[in-house]
């Protein structure tokens, strides 16, 4: 029988005990199977029928070690909704290893580490499911994210608002290192343990920063860059991390800890989707202002490596460039614009202000919007608003400026942009609340239609359609 897992490789074990603690994952008792990725599979190159061994089960819920495996939880600090936190690390995240193919294997949920401070090291079924949807969901998206390759389930009580049962996730990504593995070393002092992280960072996902004049700067760089591009991402497809805490924002530019997200359904700039959350630190609008304020942050932890605060502050430079850059390219290829024109953002400004004007749902416009372009047929979209005359007026601007291209591939691109289904709250709540009584066909279901989200998937329109009333009072929260 082939190895579950194959070989391993250990780059950040390699690192040394300043950057981790290694141990063991605490078992679960009576583990069951909740949901299984086969792309994620596939990415791992896991064997066939992997999921029918026994060992498989085990090792996904912390129960037993792949032969090869080095487990540890891994020490940073960082930022908590703007308030320097201290000490935080993996409090109940054990990284398994590296495969070969070069990605990371992390079970979440799987017992208390030396991080947990107050914690219990565990997960609940109810975040865990949130997490596996979301990340796959996003990955169909072509937003960068952090993996999920299962949900492993089991009868252990586990407390929270109420008592919940336990769950494991097993999360994937080419690397779980956060911005505030960097802050760490540097509120520490640990110059040496600073470069040492930096030079790992470089050599294995950044190399091109080996020929800068000052590679640290060119890797601050490169990183405000991507994490640019994933916030006009997040922006453009309406979705709401919760927590931008810097200890949630990943070097490589990932969407990483899925706690209280979400979609938004009618478009509220101001939308606050973490109850947590009781400033609005991380409100909708502010997420690409808060991405900027935690570079800052990396930005000062590097600066011991960088050496020179204005060469620091170039590096951020680029940020709100790439930033609109991006977002501006996402709007017109929803809009089926297929060449930019002076008044691109005008038209997308004020867009954005009839949408929250009327409290628009986001989703159904765009891809009511799509096929209003498709069919030469906007009356469903008009529908959409209270007051169209404000609706028409701008229709007209927006007519006159695709005009221009060919209406087949503009509506195309629109189709291939705009999702007819995302991970909305509602959805989530009702694959959870089925899952809770041993139900997974719900969440088979989510995972078939997320999986391919810009298909229209005859027969599944609920899924598709406006929110409840009841998803308004949902709440979500840091425990999520």
């Amino acid at each position: 029988m082939p190895p579950l897992l194959g070989d391993w490789r250990h780059g950040f074990a390699a690192l040394g005990p300043s950057f981790f603690t290694e141990l063991p994952p605490t078992p679960l008792p009576s583990p069951h199977w909740v949901g299984v990725s086969g792309a994620v599979a596939a990415l791992l190159d896991l064997p066939s029928g992997w999921q029918q061994r026994a060992d498989a089960l085990q090792v996904f819920t912390g129960n037993a070690l792949p032969p090869g495996s080095q487990p540890l939880a891994s020490v940073y600090s960082g930022h908590q909704f703007g308030v320097w936190a201290g000490q935080l690390g993996d409090g109940r995240a054990i990284l398994l290893g590296e495969t070969a193919g070069g990605q990371e294997i992390q079970l979440k949920g799987c017992g208390r580490t030396p991080y947990s401070r107050m914690g219990d090291g565990r997960a609940v079924l109810r975040s865990s499911i949130r997490e596996f949807l979301c990340s796959e969901a996003m990955a169909a998206l072509a937003i960068p994210t952090t993996r999920a390759l299962c949900v492993t389930g089991s009868p252990q009580p586990v407390a929270r608002e109420e008592l919940e049962t336990a769950a494991v996730v097993t999360r994937v990504a080419p690397s779980f290192i956060r911005f505030g593995h960097f802050e760490h070393f540097a509120a520490r002092g640990q110059e040496v343990e600073l470069r040492q992280l930096a030079d790992y960072v470089i050599d294995r996902y950044y190399p091109a920063c080996r020929g800068a004049a000052n590679p640290y700067a060119r890797l601050l760089q490169l990183v405000s860059e991507r994490t640019a591009a994933l916030l006009a991402q997040w922006q453009a497809v309406g979705f709401c991390h919760g927590v931008m805490n810097t200890d949630n924002m990943s070097i490589l530019g990932l969407t990483i800890d899925y706690g209280p997200f979400q979609f938004l359904d009618a478009f509220d700039p101001n939308h606050i989707c973490n109850h947590s959350d009781h400033l609005g630190r991380y409100a909708f609008n502010r997420q690409p202002g808060v991405a900027y304020w935690n570079l800052l942050c990396l930005a000062k932890a590097l600066l011991p490596l960088i050496r020179d605060v204005e060469q620091a502050q170039a590096a951020l430079d680029d940020y709100e460039p790439v930033f609109v850059e991006q977002f501006m390219a996402r709007m017109r290829a929803k809009l089926g614009l297929l060449r930019t024109s002076a008044g691109d953002e005008t038209l997308v400004d004020g867009l954005q202000q009839l949408l929250a004007a009327g409290r628009v749902d986001y989703t159904i416009f765009w891809r009511r919007l799509s096929h209003a372009v498709a069919r030469g047929d906007f009356e469903p979209v008009r529908d959409m608003f209270a007051d169209r005359a404000a609706f028409d007026a701008w229709l007209l601007s927006y007519k006159e400026l695709l005009a221009r291209d060919d209406k087949a591939l503009s509506a195309d691109l629109m189709l291939k942009t705009n999702p007819r289904f995302v991970l909305r709250n509602h959805l989530a709540e009702q694959a959870i609340s089925a899952a809770k009584l041993g139900d997974f066909s719900e969440l088979q279901t989510l995972q078939t239609l997320l999986a391919r989200p810009f298909d229209e998937h005859p027969g599944f329109e609920a899924y598709a359609d406006f929110p409840p009333d009841w998803a308004s009072t949902i709440s979500i929260s840091c425990s999520s």
